[in-house]
C-alpha cells in the first residue's frame, strides 16, 4: 500500500477529527494514510473502486472474529474517491526476519480464514486463474515465463474466498504475536492451495519452513504435490512484477527454493 492521492489534515476533518496525518511509504494499488497512529485510511484508486470497496467491507464483516482490521467508517468520500477508515493494529510487519512462531501463526490464521470462507461467493472476479495468467504472460512476450507456464501441470479449483496477496507486509506482529492480517482488496474466489502457496512464497525460504507452514495450516497435501502450486504462485507474481517494472528476483522459484529442485 502507499500514497497516490495527496491529502491534508483539512481533507480528513469532515469525517474524522485528527491531529496527525502520515503517508505510508510502500505500495502499488491504493492510497493509505495513518491517522493519529490509531487509524488507517485507505482510498481506493482503481477503476473498479465501488466494486472493491463493497466487496472488502462485506468480507471483513464476515470474518470479523479473526485478526483482521475493524471498520470504523465505511462511507468515506474524499476527492471523488471512496475509502474506508480502519482501526490500526499494534505491531509491525516482520519483513526482515521470519521466526517459526510467525509461520505457525500465519498458517493457523489462513486455516481459520479458509474454514470460514469455504464455498463462499465473492463479488470480485478472480485474477489468479490460469486463463488470466496466460493473458498476462502473453503481454510480457517473455519466453522463460511461457516455458514455465507450459511445464506446469496444475488445475486450480474454486474452494471459496482466498486472500490472494498475503505477503509479509500484509500482516503485523507485536512481541511475536499476530495482531492483524489486512489488505483484502484482491480477495476473490479461488484455490486454497494457491492461497497457501502465496504465503509460502513470501514467508518461507527453505523446505523445512514450508513444512512448518503446511503443518500449522493442518494441510493434508504432500510437499511434492504442493510444489506445483508454489511454482504457479511464483510465476504469477513474477509476471505481475515484471509488468509493473518491479524487481522479482527474490520470488523466482528456482532461485529461492534451491533445496526443492
Amino acid at each position: 500500500m502507499g500514497v497516490k492521492t495527496k491529502l491534508l489534515q483539512k481533507d480528513i476533518k469532515p469525517f474524522l477529527d485528527i491531529k496527525t496525518l502520515e503517508e505510508t511509504k510502500s505500495g502499488q494499488s491504493h492510497t493509505v494514510y495513518i491517522l493519529d497512529d490509531e487509524y488507517i485510511l485507505k482510498i481506493y484508486e482503481d477503476e473498479t473502486t465501488p466494486f472493491n470497496v463493497d466487496a472488502e467491507i462485506e468480507l471483513l464483516n464476515y470474518v470479523s472474529n479473526l485478526t483482521v482490521p475493524k471498520i470504523i467508517k465505511d462511507d468515506v468520500l474524499i476527492k471523488g474517491k471512496r475509502g474506508i477508515v480502519f482501526s490500526k493494529a499494534k505491531g509491525e510487519s516482520v519483513v526482515d526476519f521470519v521466526k517459526s512462531t510467525h509461520l505457525r501463526q500465519i498458517g493457523e490464521f489462513l486455516s481459520s480464514f479458509h474454514k470460514i470462507t469455504k464455498n463462499k461467493k465473492h463479488n470480485n472476479l478472480s485474477t489468479f486463474g490460469k486463463n488470466e495468467l496466460k493473458f498476462l504472460i502473453n503481454k510480457t512476450q517473455n519466453k522463460e515465463f511461457q516455458d514455465e507456464f507450459s511445464s506446469l501441470n496444475i488445475e486450480l479449483e474454486n474452494h471459496g474466498v482466498i486472500h490472494g496477496d498475503l505477503f509479509l507486509d500484509n500482516a503485523t506482529f507485536c512481541e511475536d504475536k499476530l495482531t492483524c492480517v489486512f489488505d483484502f482488496s484482491d480477495a476473490c474466489e479461488g484455490d486454497f492451495n494457491f492461497d497457501l502457496a502465496v504465503v509460502a512464497l513470501s514467508w518461507c525460504s527453505n523446505k523445512d519452513e514450508i513444512i512448518t507452514l503446511l503443518n500449522s495450516y493442518n494441510s493434508t497435501i504432500t510437499l511434492d504435490k504442493f510444489i506445483p502450486y508454489l511454482r504457479y504462485a511464483s510465476l504469477y507474481y513474477c509476471v505481475k512484477r515484471y509488468l509493473t517494472n518491479r524487481d522479482y528476483d527474490n520470488i523466482i522459484f528456482k532461485n529461492k527454493f534451491i533445496d526443492l529442485i
